[in-house]
């Protein structure tokens, strides 16, 4: 039996375990999902002793996707954005990636909305924005960082081939997007009636992803369906952040709608 699992603090309420088990049952692979807890200064430990255990891949969360980069060997996404969420153990040294790139553009692919060429603003430039605007510039769109702390959007922006940065007194240029990400917590329970865009400057012609997945259909999605936007919830690139991983440790084409249908199931 192999063993996959998951490596933050806290693990508790994440919704990978049902999400990989599915893909495990759906293909007859003999192997469990299984999460690890280790003390906040011992994720490299914790790496290394994954290793030594078998264990065949992890994935990382907060707050270790920064503290382990030095336990393992970067792949180029992950070197770039400086954080890792997913470690391979079938090379010496482990292996890390960052999913999270993959699963923003299979989350827009998967709804049809091409990114190659478009004009894309992401609002917030922590650790879910700097995915967000590798993913898109990488995928061919001219991206816009807006975030509360201009120094903070302005140091991403460096980082991302051809990006632009400003405060969330930029956001009227949404109006002109093609694109919109939201990588902040805003709109997140409790605080439900929150939105980080106004609505004034969604409209028809746009595509809008959110990052937030509790709930599923945020302030920001429901103005945007109202403006006739095509809309994105968060589930989607949770879900493909997780197919990447899966298909990264075993080679084989995830059952996307049996681990969809979990995660759906999981998140109700």
């Amino acid at each position: 039996m192999q063993v996959f699992g998951l490596l933050g603090n806290p693990v508790g309420h994440s919704l990978s375990p049902p999400m990989h088990e599915a893909a495990y049952e759906a293909l007859d692979i003999d192997a469990r999902y299984v999460t690890f807890e280790p003390d906040r200064d011992a994720a490299a430990d914790a790496v290394a002793a994954a290793e030594t255990l078998g264990i065949a891949g992890l994935n990382v969360t907060i707050p270790f996707k920064q503290d382990i980069l030095d336990a393992v060997d970067l792949d180029d996404v992950a070197r770039r954005i400086g954080a890792v969420n997913t470690i391979d153990f079938s090379t010496t040294p482990p292996r890390g990636y960052n999913t999270d790139v993959a699963g923003v553009e299979r989350a827009f692919a998967h709804h049809g909305v091409s990114i190659d060429g478009r004009d894309a603003v992401v609002v917030g430039a922590g650790g879910a924005g700097r995915a967000a605007a590798f993913a898109l510039a990488d995928a061919g769109a001219s991206v816009h960082i807006a975030n509360r702390t201009v120094e903070r959007a302005e140091s991403l922006a460096a980082d991302v081939p051809g990006a632009t940065a400003g405060g969330l007194d930029t956001l009227d240029c949404v109006a002109d997007a093609d694109i919109l990400l939201n990588a902040t917590s805003v709109g997140m329970e409790p605080d439900v009636d929150e939105t980080p865009v106004p609505a004034e400057h969604l409209h028809a012609d746009l595509a809008v992803l959110d990052a937030v997945y509790s709930p599923i259909e945020t302030r920001l999605l429901r103005e945007a369906a109202e403006a006739g936007a095509t809309t994105i919830d968060g589930a989607w690139m949770l879900l493909f952040q997780g197919v990447e991983a899966f298909e990264t440790w075993t080679g084989r084409d995830a059952p996307v709608d049996a681990m969809n249908e979990a995660l759906r199931a999981a998140l109700d």
